[in-house]
């Protein structure tokens, strides 16, 4: 069995945000991402082949879609970004933690 708090340990600021999993195995992963006023690259976009569930637990955050639509959330908000929906991460605040569940097909 394995045990932790997920607002334990974040890691401090540095150039791109820290990704750790948390859980895998064939069909699932789960991650917590911390960020710290990380964005995505200017004409980056993510465009994954599994479906995604993110929550916002701690900061503040805006997604944006290919279609111009841009998501605030702010902690405890989720949001399922089903598979091939073309996202990137628009602006993130000071010390913003997510939870993401990848589900792979």
């Amino acid at each position: 069995m394995r045990s932790r708090n997920l607002l334990a340990d974040l890691p401090p600021p540095a150039a791109d945000e820290h990704f750790e999993t948390l859980f895998a195995d064939p069909h699932l992963r789960i991650e917590r991402i911390v960020s710290h006023g990380h964005a995505s690259p200017p004409g980056f976009w993510y465009e994954q082949a599994g479906d995604e569930w993110v929550m916002l637990v701690q900061g503040s955050a805006e997604l944006e879609f290919d279609d111009g639509r841009r998501q605030p959330l702010g902690p405890g908000d989720w949001l399922l970004i089903p598979a091939g929906c073309r996202h990137r991460v628009a602006a993130t605040g000071p010390t913003t933690v997510w939870l993401a569940v990848h589900a792979r097909r």
